[in-house]
């Protein structure tokens, strides 16, 4: 008597068509997830750009002796005070604005908020 010990191995079609749902649903949830925290790391590296900007231009002010209101140009931070001017991750232009006011980014509208709290 011979006994049939041969048996087929591998996936069939419905285990693989499931896996390949799993992996689906797992990707519709991280995609998003992975794309907002991609923003949220920009929106926080502008911020601290734009605090080192302010920090820069603040020091600048005092050892020149200026007051709220005078004029700040890039040039006169960098590179003393700044190393290089920063550069918006997100694609976005940095004003250095007056002595006293905050520096801003072009991307400060709605969607991205690139603001100094």
């Amino acid at each position: 008597m011979k006994r049939n010990t041969k048996r087929n191995r591998g996936f069939t079609l419905v285990e693989i068509m499931i896996v390949v749902l799993i992996i689906g649903i797992l990707a519709a949830i991280a995609v998003p997830n992975f794309v907002k925290a991609r923003e949220s790391a920009r929106r926080a590296t502008c911020i601290g750009n734009l605090t080192q900007i302010n920090s820069a231009k603040e020091q600048w002010a005092m050892d020149q002796r200026k007051s709220s209101g005078d004029a700040v140009t890039n040039a006169d931070i960098t590179p003393a005070y700044i190393k290089s001017f920063p550069v918006c991750p997100a694609g976005g232009a940095y004003t250095t604005a007056v002595v006293g006011t905050n520096p801003s980014c072009s991307k400060a509208a709605a969607p991205d908020l690139h603001v100094l709290p």
